[in-house]
């Protein structure tokens, strides 16, 4: 069964590390430990039984505790496939405005485009010294395809 245990919102990841130490440590019944990236504040555990995972989580910091009901396979199958974004209506060329980062609000002209690690590098317009930089896909919007003038 999968269950689902609150946590200490950006804390996932280290999290997850010290569940999976305490699990080698103590050999207790857990099959996988998993954290999806759109899910703020959440871990997915799949255990054996509810006394595992109690024990699993006692006297561990930056956890909440667990919800009751555990979750189904599907659930997080559309948890996991919400995070794909399409990415690909942005293409080499474009013209893209960061919208968070420190050149939130500066444009920038698309130069590649890495989908396995979903960054995007851009070439800043309005600066003197036009240089490369690279920001992961989520920081950018779409402000004018390559081929449309305005």
């Amino acid at each position: 069964m999968i269950q689902t245990i609150r946590v200490t919102s950006g804390q996932e990841k280290i999290i997850s590390e010290i569940l999976m130490k305490k699990c080698k440590a103590e050999k207790l019944d857990v099959y996988s430990i998993m954290h999806v990236e759109n899910v703020k504040g959440y871990l997915f555990i799949e255990v054996s039984d509810e006394n595992t995972l109690v024990n699993l989580i006692q006297k561990v910091k930056h956890i909440k505790g667990f919800l009751k009901k555990p979750i189904s396979l599907e659930e997080i199958e559309t948890l996991v496939n919400a995070d794909k974004q399409p990415s690909m209506i942005i293409e080499s060329g474009d013209l893209v405005e960061m919208s968070s980062g420190p050149f939130k609000g500066e444009r920038a002209k698309v130069l590649n485009i890495d989908d396995a690690k979903d960054e995007i590098t851009v070439e800043l317009i309005e600066v003197a010294v036009p240089i490369p930089v690279t920001v992961k896909s989520k920081m950018v919007k779409l402000f004018q395809k390559a081929g449309t003038v305005e």
